[in-house]
């Protein structure tokens, strides 16, 4: 497990680049083609990207997949084309401050208003009254788990979920290291410059919130589920997961291979994406 200096010192190199207003490289020939896959909707005049993609034929199930940091929905790009044979409809966006959503600065980045651009988009596509799916990824969960508090409080607007999947993030508020694979600290992860700039409001409002964000999943009747990639220097492999199940022992587990870090669903998108059907597929 990497020491936490070297965890900050790796994100330490991306947010040096972004004072010194090193302006971001072009998009790889895949993000471009991911891009013009997707499409824009306006939240608050600000320009969201998502992706909306037609899947299984007879089935009208619903998934929406929100990414962690410091990345994008290119994240689920590699169980794309998998989520697509099992639900009839594949959502995924890119947060406010991310990937090719605007990067409004200085703005005051929240979680809070990352679950309104969910709802938002949910609304945009008419879904509101529709049971979603949420499968979330490390900075995705705590989105996921404010969206989940508002749904057991019956708040007006708020999401119907169906299930939840959570991956390799903080859901108990054990770490405090955002994560900083140096495999992405690169062209994509300088395209990102305005979510930099609320690192550590984020992590401050996961202290803040955690009797709301961990009530809700201790609360739930809804279907949870963790996968967990057990090399993860963040969420470190075997207290990460003790703590987990200790907090939330009703939910169901998938550990991966022992050589699968911090992003498991690009470091073994088939372990990933079988464990995630195996338990839709259960309920």
């Amino acid at each position: 497990m990497k020491e936490w200096w070297v965890q900050v010192g790796l994100l330490g190199v991306p947010l040096l680049a972004v004072y010194l207003h090193i302006p971001p490289p072009q998009p790889s020939p895949p993000l471009r083609s991911w891009r013009a896959s997707g499409t824009f909707f306006t939240y608050k005049d600000r320009n969201i990207f998502y992706r909306d993609s037609s899947g299984a034929v007879g089935s009208s199930d619903v998934v929406i997949l929100l990414h962690g940091f410091p990345t994008s929905s290119y994240d689920w790009s590699k169980i794309w084309e998998g989520l697509t044979q099992r639900f009839h409809r594949v959502i995924a966006l890119d947060f406010l401050g991310f990937g090719f959503s605007d990067k409004p600065r200085p703005h005051r980045y929240s979680i809070f208003e990352q679950a309104n651009v969910v709802e938002g988009l949910t609304r945009h596509l008419g879904l509101q009254n529709h049971r979603i799916n949420l499968l979330a990824h490390d900075y995705g969960d705590t989105v996921a788990q404010e969206l989940l508090h508002r749904y057991e409080h019956n708040k007006t607007g708020s999401i119907l979920i169906n299930s939840l999947c959570l991956s390799n993030g903080d859901p108990t508020s054990l770490s405090v290291t955002p994560a900083a694979n140096p495999r992405l600290c690169s062209p994509w992860m300088l395209h990102n410059q305005g979510f930099l700039l609320s690192v550590l409001q984020y992590i401050n409002q996961r202290k803040k919130h955690r009797d709301r964000w961990v009530g809700a999943l201790v609360s739930t009747s809804v279907p949870l589920h963790l996968i967990y990639g057990p090399l993860d220097p963040v969420n470190p492999h075997p207290e990460f997961l003790q703590l987990y199940k200790k907090v939330l022992p009703m939910s169901t587990v998938s550990v991966l291979d022992d050589h699968i870090s911090h992003y498991p669903q690009l470091e073994d998108p088939m372990g990933f994406l079988n464990s995630y059907l195996n338990f839709i597929n259960s309920f």
